[in-house]
């Protein structure tokens, strides 16, 4: 009688334990679908609510195709980090490792689609939210950078205006490599310390003597130079 009193003992302690639903895993709960009072049932099509995980967290991004051939050999030799910022790029919310590249390319955008993790310990990323993400590739040592606005397309490629020792300008090819931040990192085609015009280049033409401006006085040249244009 005794053991039957304990097997009866614990089949309500298991019945009392269907009334406790336990997550597996470790997340967030969302907004409950359901009310204090409600009755639920096992088929029912919507949950209790929803628990989703955020430490670590998932990121989603695309690049485009062409950049497939520089990824994937970098990607080889061992983990890429990757940056999350906000969407103004003011804010850099965490740093993670990218996991893997999808294994065929979207034919519609032409684009590949890679996933990264990130720690997310301050809880900065949120499952749904729209952020910039940054891959590193590579770091190049004594890179010499210039801002992007003084690179141009031509007929035969990007060029620039490179001041000369006597002042006057000359175009010179070159190749480069997008940055962030409005700046070029400059594969070839310049040297360090060389000048280039970064403003006011739809005036000039081969040879043209310019004028180094800087501070008070390039601001007021840039004001002007908005005047002109507004008033011919």
């Amino acid at each position: 009688m005794v053991k039957s009193d304990e097997g009866v003992i614990e089949q309500a302690k298991t019945n009392l334990s269907y009334t406790r639903l336990t997550s597996p895993i470790d997340g967030v709960t969302g907004i409950r679908q359901v009310d204090i009072g409600n009755i639920s049932h096992p088929t029912d099509t919507n949950g209790l609510v929803d628990v989703t995980q955020i430490q670590p967290i998932s990121l989603l991004f695309s690049l485009p195709q062409t950049d497939f051939v520089e990824i994937d050999p970098q990607l080889a030799k061992g983990p890429l980090k990757v940056l999350a910022y906000s969407q103004d790029d003011k804010i850099q919310l965490d740093e993670g490792k990218l996991d893997l590249i999808d294994n065929q390319i979207v034919q519609t955008t032409g684009t590949i689609r890679l996933r990264a993790s990130f720690p997310n310990a301050r809880r900065m990323l949120w499952p749904g939210e729209l952020i910039n993400a940054r891959l590193f590739l590579e770091t190049r040592q004594n890179g010499l950078t210039i801002p992007a606005s003084a690179i141009h397309q031509g007929p035969h490629g990007p060029f620039v205006w490179v001041i000369g020792s006597d002042e006057t300008v000359t175009t010179r090819p070159v190749k480069f490599t997008d940055l962030s931040d409005g700046n070029e990192l400059i594969d070839s085609g310049l040297q360090a310390n060389e000048r280039v015009v970064v403003d006011g280049q739809y005036r000039l033409q081969q040879g043209t003597r310019v004028q180094e401006l800087r501070g008070n006085a390039a601001k007021q040249a840039d004001l002007q130079n908005s005047v002109e244009q507004e008033i011919p």
